[in-house]
């Protein structure tokens, strides 16, 4: 049985970089890290296969577009016979500050598109996710503008440390403990 890690952001050069993309960042950060053996485009997204651990690991950019996200995600969790539990969905979250991590086992998509349509086609609101902050709006800038906005080297890199913290998470997700006994864990 495989675990899946989807990073939520839009396909497309205009998106690149984007805070909307954060989800996008952090996969490519952990594929950096943990490597993957072959990918192919298919469910409405990029896949690649990786191994932690010798265990199985899915790491997914579904090329929807963020509000249609969990098109992309149902596809992959039938095909593969992926269990809700067995799912970690990365992504932005303009509350946080920037580069801050919260982990949440469920809970409403506070607002976020992205969540909303995996909401839906899940039905129900409790999966795993890791948030990685993106500060709020700045001032005068509404929030369509400002989640796609382009973030500055200096933000991407505070971004890719935050991840760097959480690698080892996914590689104790990878072998198969709970995401709750993981969180616990790390938040000591």
């Amino acid at each position: 049985m495989a675990k899946l890690i989807v990073g939520l952001g839009n396909p497309g050069k205009q998106y690149e970089l984007t805070r909307h993309n954060t989800g996008f960042i952090a996969i490519d950060f952990l594929l950096d890290y943990y490597q993957y053996q072959n990918t192919k485009e298919d469910f409405k997204s990029i896949l690649y296969f990786s191994s932690i651990n010798n265990e199985k690991v899915i790491f997914a950019k579904p090329q929807t577009y963020m509000n249609l996200s969990g098109e992309a995600l149902i596809m992959i969790m039938h095909f593969y016979k992926i269990k809700t539990e067995d799912i970690i969905i990365i992504y932005d979250d303009k509350d946080l500050e920037l580069g801050r991590i919260r982990f949440r086992e469920q809970g409403s998509s506070g607002g976020h598109n992205g969540i909303k349509n995996i909401i839906k086609h899940l039905g129900c609101e409790k999966f795993n996710r890791i948030k990685i902050g993106i500060d709020p709006p700045a001032e005068n800038f509404k929030i369509v503008d400002w989640v796609l906005s382009k973030l500055s080297q200096e933000e991407i890199q505070i971004i890719k440390s935050s991840v760097n913290n959480i690698k080892n998470f996914v590689k104790d997700f990878a072998a198969k403990t709970e995401f709750k006994k993981i969180v616990s864990a790390y938040n000591k």
